[in-house]
């Protein structure tokens, strides 16, 4: 019984993490990672740290969740998926990524073409961290001169 009431407490507590990154800054600007290097550049992989980016602007794969569509503001979980690497919040999300087709793939809000996240073009659309995914940065560029992107 106790062993029942554990694994609930913490599949709740999983599943409430999953929302509770976004939607926490109000202006313009959201957290957006810088790139240090290690000093061992060949033992150690690139760090990651917080910095700020605005609406509009692209922001980097490995920082999004890729179920969500959010912008997390800092590294996600790495999701390997036939050859690509998705990125997801939680083991919600890694199990979405690997078990639906659906989730790994995004609408481009300019073509209303179905993009690869992996392969897209991903820009910060919102104060809350939503992000959209494009086919290209020329397709973003195209949405933002049919004023489609409030800034």
């Amino acid at each position: 019984m106790i062993k029942h009431v554990i694994v609930y407490a913490f599949a709740a507590v999983a599943l409430m993490g999953c929302k509770t990154e976004t939607g926490k800054t109000k202006n313009t600007e959201v957290p957006r990672p810088t790139t240090v290097e290690n000093k061992n550049k060949e033992a150690q992989p690139k760090m990651t740290m917080a910095q700020n980016y605005r609406v509009g602007s692209q922001v980097p794969t490995e920082l999004v969740c890729m179920v969500n569509d959010a912008y997390m503001g800092k590294l996600q979980m790495p999701v390997p998926v036939n050859g690509k690497t998705y990125y997801g919040c939680c083991q919600m999300c890694v199990k979405t990524l690997n078990n639906n087709d659906e989730a790994r793939m995004g609408i481009d809000p300019f073509s209303k073409q179905r993009v690869d996240k992996t392969e897209a073009f991903i820009v910060l659309m919102d104060v809350e961290g939503k992000v959209a995914y494009f086919e290209s940065e020329d397709n973003f560029k195209k949405f933002k001169e049919v004023g489609r992107m409030s800034h």
